[in-house]
């Protein structure tokens, strides 16, 4: 075969198709676009330790031209998966996304979100007194702060793929994506799957909090 050949094919067959990583662009710091942001330095200890269950990161995943996108949530203790209908990619919109689907999650198990500081998320607090959720900001520019929901926008590209409009997916296929990786077995969970998981913490939160430690 030509030199090279063998190499492009088994880069295209990598999850998101790169042959290197490439460095994030720095960009233009947006601490101050975010009203009375609590950073996730004050968050509890609890959190980092993923012990307790309820704490959620948050992301969206941008679709073509920026003008459409997907709310995606994971759970730190579990690494289930949630993704939002997200119509637009307004502060507004993100914060009806989030907060419908947050919603959906028992009381007890929607205790957290820590995201980055993107400018969508500058009604954090509408999304807190809809949910009840306290929201956490990490430090710009530090994605590891976020990293399972990193990793799992990186899965999530093999179905949404870079340069694809958004906006055409239902809510009810955004689930089936959902459930595609949340029965998918992970090592960082002894090989079970992130919804067995989920289902033993779901059947202690109704048992009651003191269950959940």
């Amino acid at each position: 075969m030509p030199r090279g050949t063998l190499k492009k094919e088994l880069i295209a067959c990598l999850r998101q198709g790169n042959g290197k990583r490439r460095p994030r662009s720095r960009g233009k710091d947006r601490r101050q676009q975010i009203p009375d942001l609590v950073s996730i330095h004050l968050r509890p200890p609890e959190i980092e330790d993923r012990l307790m269950p309820g704490h959620w990161e948050g992301d969206l995943t941008i679709g073509a031209n920026n003008r459409s996108a997907v709310g995606t949530l994971v759970e730190r203790t579990t690494r289930l998966v949630i993704l939002a209908k997200v119509d637009g990619t307004t502060a507004t919109a993100a914060a009806v996304g989030f907060s419908d689907k947050l919603n959906e999650v028992p009381r007890a198990l929607r205790l957290s979100m820590t995201y980055d500081q993107g400018k969508e998320m500058v009604k954090h607090a509408e999304i807190t007194q809809k949910t009840g959720t306290a929201i956490y900001f990490a430090d710009p520019h530090s994605p590891w702060q976020r990293g399972s929901n990193e990793n799992t926008n990186g899965l999530l590209r093999q179905y949404l793929p870079k340069g694809t409009d958004l906006s055409v997916y239902s809510q009810d296929e955004l689930d089936e994506i959902a459930d595609s990786l949340n029965t998918r077995p992970r090592k960082t969970l002894d090989w079970r799957t992130p919804l067995e998981v989920y289902a033993e913490v779901l059947k202690k939160s109704v048992a009651g909090p003191s269950t959940l430690q």
